[in-house]
């Protein structure tokens, strides 16, 4: 036995590990692999939906809104219009209205915190989809920056600017008019005469 173990092929530790590296990473990539196509399937589901309901047909009405993101917006705004009496109501609970700060003389304007994060995150994704398809939201955001404001900064306000516009539509039950949207009409007026 003993002269049976001297004649075996010697395999040094770092083959061992190796071998076994390559077998956790065939696992982990069959394992990953069943991750994406369960995200795929649902993703599939999530923009069946939204395209079958009316809210979700309003939000998608919207420049490159998008199945998914139209599904997060709806999934934070809800059913019940009468939660938001006005924009600003919306525009504070989604965060991209900034907080005012007053005291005497004293006056500030900061950046809102507290808020519904995932509405300003699918808000803001949309907005900055939409200056790529839409003038009014190119010129919006051209107009934000041209005053020194960073990327997010302008992605807020351009933000904002579309939760006036959808909070009208998503109240109306109507979708998304290029021909009456206000901003839309003066800028194209401006551009022409």
């Amino acid at each position: 036995m003993l002269q049976r173990l001297r004649q075996a092929p010697r395999i040094t530790i770092g083959e061992l590990q190796m071998d076994a590296k390559g077998e956790l990473a065939c696992s982990l990539t069959r394992t990953l692999s069943t991750v994406v196509d369960q995200i795929r399937l649902l993703s599939s589901r999530i923009e069946h939906h939204v395209a079958a309901s009316q809210d979700g047909r309003i939000l998608m009405s919207f420049p490159r809104a998008g199945r998914i993101c139209a599904a997060q917006i709806l999934a934070e705004l809800g059913s019940v219009r009468e939660r938001f009496d006005c924009d600003e109501h919306l525009a504070a609970e989604a965060g991209v209205a900034p907080v005012t700060y007053a005291s005497g003389k004293h006056k500030a304007v900061v950046f809102r915190w507290a808020c519904n994060h995932r509405l300003r995150r699918a808000l803001t994704t949309l907005a900055d989809n939409s200056r790529h398809a839409s003038a009014w939201a190119a010129a919006t955001y051209a107009k934000a920056r041209g005053r020194g404001c960073d990327h997010p900064h302008a992605i807020r306000i351009l933000s904002r600017a579309w939760l006036r516009v959808i909070w009208r539509a998503w109240n109306d039950r109507k979708p998304y008019d290029p021909a009456l949207h206000g901003g839309l009409q003066t800028m194209l007026k401006a551009a022409g005469g």
